[in-house]
């Protein structure tokens, strides 16, 4: 947990609830405003994909880059707080 930085730290230190999706840490503003236009305006939203995907991060991070127009830095970082939510960190 020491390499989390202090915006993913501060995104997991409560409930996921109603976040907007730029909260998310790795979530650029133009990623942000990709996804909203798709409809994953909300972090849980964006969680519930993942889940959709059966929790393959590679199906997952193909996704984002090829539907939501993710950078290969936001592909990398996104997964992260995923994982970290489903352990339950």
């Amino acid at each position: 947990m020491d390499h989390m930085s202090p915006r993913l730290r501060t995104f997991l230190s409560e409930p996921i609830g109603e976040k907007d999706v730029a909260w998310v840490d790795g979530v650029s503003r133009e990623l942000a405003i990709n996804l909203c236009t798709k409809g994953f305006n909300k972090a849980y939203i964006l969680l519930g994909q993942f889940l959709l995907m059966y929790k393959n991060e590679a199906e997952f991070q193909k996704w984002l880059t090829c539907c939501c127009g993710a950078t290969e830095y936001e592909v990398l970082l996104l997964p992260e707080w995923i994982i970290l939510f489903k352990n339950g960190n």
